[in-house]
């Protein structure tokens, strides 16, 4: 008998202890690295994963390298095999915490948090800080980025020959709908 009343006493402590989560499996991603008068350098991967611990503010964010989708497939296949090394490297992965953060204080108004964390981008991890605007929508948290990222600082070689026409710098931008 005693055991059925310690049975919902441990129920009751552990989610005590459970942390509110929000995640998402279809986050997107899209990454510039357009020139003026050369070819659109743009690609978008539409299966991202996100988490967002709402009592602590960690977040973290896993894309799958090989899901970006440009409009020339030849591009795509260049991308993957002689920049990314998708099979080497298949994965990009962002962790940090959003500073000063409160999950009480999100609703239907744009709020902007600093993330301060790593990325890990082709076997290379950095130290990124960015901003973050969260705000509610419904049953979900949309959350949004934008941030530039250089592509030698992650040992990714850009061949002499295209050089000219792909950015020095790689505009990120991300969009994430988060449900618990």
């Amino acid at each position: 008998m005693i055991k059925y009343v310690y049975i919902p006493f441990f129920l009751f402590v552990v989610s005590l202890w459970a942390q509110e989560k929000y995640s998402t499996k279809n986050g997107i991603i899209v990454f510039e690295a357009s020139v003026p008068s050369f070819e659109e350098v743009k690609a978008k991967n539409e299966n991202v994963s996100a988490i967002l611990n709402a009592d602590t503010g960690e977040f973290a964010s896993l894309v799958l390298i090989n899901g970006f989708r440009f409009k020339v497939a030849l591009m795509e296949e260049h991308f993957n095999e002689n920049y990314m090394e998708s099979s080497k490297f298949p994965k990009a992965v962002v962790k940090g915490t959003l500073e000063n953060f409160s999950f009480s204080e999100i609703n239907t108004e744009k709020r902007e948090f600093k993330l301060k964390g790593t990325i890990t981008i082709h076997g290379v991890t950095k130290p990124l800080e960015t901003v973050m605007a969260l705000y509610k929508s419904g049953d979900s948290v949309k959350l949004t980025s934008k941030f530039d990222l250089q592509p030698s600082d992650f040992n990714i070689e850009i061949p002499k020959i295209v050089k000219n026409k792909i950015a020095e710098k790689v505009t990120i931008t991300v969009q994430y709908s988060l449900l618990k």
